[in-house]
């Protein structure tokens, strides 16, 4: 659901670009809250997995194809917030590298494939967590839920985009019936995977899961008559060992999650289907795209995710994956670090004048 450059008349482009940016600023604040030592390693690793699977466009309907959107995913596994933070960041690697989305668009881009699908998926989420039976099973049976509706309210995000900028005269109620129809099926296909993959890592390590955190029940032990918490299993280890046995196991996810990626973005997605998706789709049939403008990045050495003068289509598809993979995972990790570290720093100010006055 990338928009191209031209698409949308530069006012709206321009507003939605300070709506974007203030939804930046605000997501940066609430990483600060959400970022811990468990989900911070690992949001620059879900940047780069986001990344990696929309190149695997899937099939939907004759000649149209869908890809994941993200926003569900990222905010279940790492937070609402933090989960804006990581589709922005695959939106903005697309856009400069990759001429996939348009550079004048991209505040739309964000308001609508970070924004939107974040909010809308996450709200669900919780709302269905709260009413379904405590435990692993409904977080992912949440998740497929969430990632289903988020695509299609997209649709109709960009639907109400276009209804006031957009620079092609289409009857809006074509547009709206087209989008929402294609994006229901992409929905479909955006839940399998959501679900799938948070279904994966709650087998694992379900306390990396954000959106599974306060569901599990602590042990509960009778101690002179009352009803106490039991121990977690790192209290009998002193702080260092445990935070030692625990880093083996944080490596271990983020090293799975990486190669994953790699082997996606490197050599399943020369599999992916080579349909238009969705918005493409809509556009070329309905008419929206006729004032489409030339990608400012169209001269990229990356553009169209291939790799500029390797003439084997594998080959330079496969590298541009892995670059993308690479690129994104160092730039996600690296905003992620420096989220925390304001996090750390200012909860350390903050500590200094009641530590004084003791």
């Amino acid at each position: 659901m990338h928009v191209p450059d031209g698409f949308i008349d530069a006012p709206l482009s321009a507003a939605a670009g300070v709506v974007a940016a203030g939804a930046l600023a605000v997501g940066l604040r609430g990483a600060r809250r959400e970022l811990d030592e468990r989900t911070a390693p690992l949001a620059g690793l879900v940047a780069a997995f986001i990344f990696a699977v929309q190149m695997l466009n899937f099939p939907v309907a004759a000649g149209t194809s869908g890809h994941l959107l993200g926003g569900a995913l990222a905010a279940i596994l790492v937070g609402p917030w933090t989960g804006i933070l990581c589709v922005s960041v695959v939106l903005l690697m697309q856009g400069l590298l990759f001429a996939d989305g348009g550079l004048t668009a991209l505040g739309v881009n964000i308001t609508d494939m970070a924004i939107v699908t974040t909010v809308v998926s996450y709200a669900v989420f919780r709302g269905l967590v709260k009413v379904l039976p405590r435990g692993r099973r409904s977080v992912t049976v949440a998740s497929f839920a969430a990632a289903l509706l988020s695509v299609p309210a997209a649709a109709v995000a960009f639907t109400l985009i276009y209804a006031v900028g957009g620079t092609t005269d289409v009857a809006i109620g074509k547009v709206a019936t087209a989008m929402i129809g294609v994006h229901l099926l992409i929905g479909i296909g955006e839940a399998a995977i959501t679900a799938l993959t948070v279904g994966a890592v709650i087998a694992v390590r379900p306390d990396l899961v954000h959106g599974a955190r306060g569901l599990q029940q602590r042990l509960k032990l009778r101690v002179n008559g009352e009803l106490v918490d039991a121990p977690g299993p790192e209290a009998a280890l002193p702080r260092a060992a445990a935070g030692t046995a625990r880093a083996p196991h944080h490596r271990k996810v983020w090293i799975t999650g990486l190669v994953t990626s790699l082997v996606l973005a490197g050599f399943v997605s020369f599999y992916a289907s080579a349909s238009p998706d969705g918005l493409e789709k809509v556009a070329g049939d309905q008419g929206i795209d006729r004032k489409a403008e030339p990608h400012a990045a169209a001269d990229s050495p990356l553009a169209d995710y291939g790799v500029k003068d390797v003439s084997d289509a594998r080959l330079s598809g496969g590298l541009a994956g892995v670059i993308g993979v690479g690129a994104t995972v160092v730039v996600g990790t690296a905003v992620f670090r420096v989220v925390r570290r304001r996090r750390d720093a200012s909860a350390e100010s903050s500590s200094r004048p009641s530590s004084q006055a003791v």
